[in-house]
């Protein structure tokens, strides 16, 4: 079987990066594996300029990617592939009935996983790797996994089974503390799959299923929780909606409609790449140092305070919130980055240069790119649109490259054994 993939909401590369294992010496890409990206899609909506788009294509080649609405896409045009791989945004999954019954279910208009649905029923991709954020295994707050439960039926429909691990990527040595939940699917034609039909569903999770086998679970079993999402169950995707609610923890599968869940702890990692690693050597630009006027600023954000707020109704609250550190602390992992990153704001991350004459800096967007796992200097771009500001937000909606570098190495194994 190709190693070839499609990678939507592609962003600036990053499971092409982990998947390929890419160099970058700060004018050549040496891309190490030989996975062939053979289509690539991203495009935001909410500006004008593209600079992720830009940066992919800068990286990759003109025709690695295009930049198109994937709503807009007509899904057959897309080149066959082994593996879809992308990250998604978590929004509102909900589905309804359309005006005539005859159409059959409808998926909330803009939500980007009806996109990744239709790819799934039209190209059958023998294998995905998703990332998203870990919340969307609560989502919503008033029916509890009902988005996550509409995922996996989506992929039962279509023929797949299902693993999923929320990863902390500080938990197995990588210099961040940033929690996402991976999903890997594999099509019911595999191999694959037909060896771990033979597997029990909770040792798939514990010993035997790909993130088992990359990102090391304690035996023990803190909690659990199980449920059926076949048609025999629900109906379809509508009665699904109306009534699913299973609280999903941190790890688990689905195979045949059965699903099941497990509160997972990971084993301890005795190699933990520290902030004080990913920092730049040598002198930093003055640009970075935080003058003497804002730092009571830095200094009042990052510290615990208790707010009197109204609501919308009038009504007043008290708004609490505990201190973050100040500075950050080198001898741990980088908190997690967020597309606001270098802004005056509490989630941005401050590093001392001279505590005892009060100096301070933020990230440069180096540091930012490794606590992402990017190559340095991966979104220095000649594009107007990648401002130093954009930078930061591009590693913010980043994932944590390292993690599917691992994935993807083990994933190479089961494609090559489906020859």
């Amino acid at each position: 079987m190709e190693k070839t993939v499609v990678e939507l909401f592609a962003g600036v590369g990053g499971f092409r990066c982990g998947f390929n294992q890419v160099e970058f010496d700060g004018n050549k890409v040496t891309e190490k594996n030989n996975w062939n990206f053979v289509w690539a899609n991203q495009w935001e909506p909410s500006t004008k300029t593209q600079a992720a788009f830009d940066c992919y294509t800068e990286r990759f080649g003109e025709d690695a990617c295009i930049c198109q609405d994937i709503g807009e896409v007509d899904k057959t045009v897309i080149p066959d592939h082994t593996v879809l791989v992308g990250g998604f945004p978590c929004q509102d999954y909900s589905v309804a009935r359309s005006l005539s019954n005859e159409k059959g279910i409808e998926g909330k208009k803009g939500v980007l996983w009806w996109e990744i649905a239709e790819v799934l029923e039209t190209k059958q991709p023998p294998f995905v790797l998703l990332e998203n954020v870990d919340r969307l295994l609560r989502s919503p707050s008033t029916q509890r996994g009902r988005d996550f439960g509409i995922m996996l039926r989506t992929f039962l429909d279509n023929g797949y089974a299902v693993e999923w691990r929320v990863i902390n990527a500080a938990e197995y040595g990588f210099p961040q503390k940033r929690r996402r939940v991976f999903i890997f699917a594999y099509h019911e034609s595999t191999n694959y799959y037909k060896k771990m039909l033979k597997v029990p569903l909770e040792q798939i999770v514990y010993k035997k299923g790909i993130f088992a086998k990359n990102f090391q679970i304690k035996d023990t079993q803190l909690d659990k929780e199980h449920a059926n999402i076949s048609p025999k169950k629900y109906e379809d995707l509508i009665v699904l909606n109306n009534e699913f609610d299973l609280h999903f923890f941190n790890a688990g599968c689905m195979v045949n409609g059965e699903i099941r869940t497990y509160k997972v702890e990971p084993v301890e990692c005795k190699n933990n790449t520290l902030l004080k690693d990913v920092l730049e050597n040598g002198e930093i630009d003055e640009k970075y140092i935080i003058s003497p006027e804002k730092l009571e600023k830095w200094k009042y954000l990052k510290g615990s305070k208790k707010l009197e707020r109204k609501k919308p109704n009038g009504e007043t609250y008290c708004y609490s919130e505990g201190a973050i550190a100040f500075p950050d602390h080198l001898d741990a992992p980088a908190r997690t980055m967020l597309t606001s990153e270098s802004t005056t704001n509490r989630s941005s991350h401050i590093i001392a240069v001279d505590e005892k004459k009060d100096l301070y800096r933020t990230l440069t967007p180096v540091e930012a790119e490794r606590i992402q796992m990017f190559p340095d200097n991966w979104t220095n771009i000649e594009s107007k649109a990648m401002t130093e500001r954009r930078r930061y937000f591009m590693m913010g909606n980043a994932l944590v490259v390292g993690i599917v570098e691992r994935l993807g190495k083990y994933l190479e194994g089961i494609v090559e054994a489906e020859d």
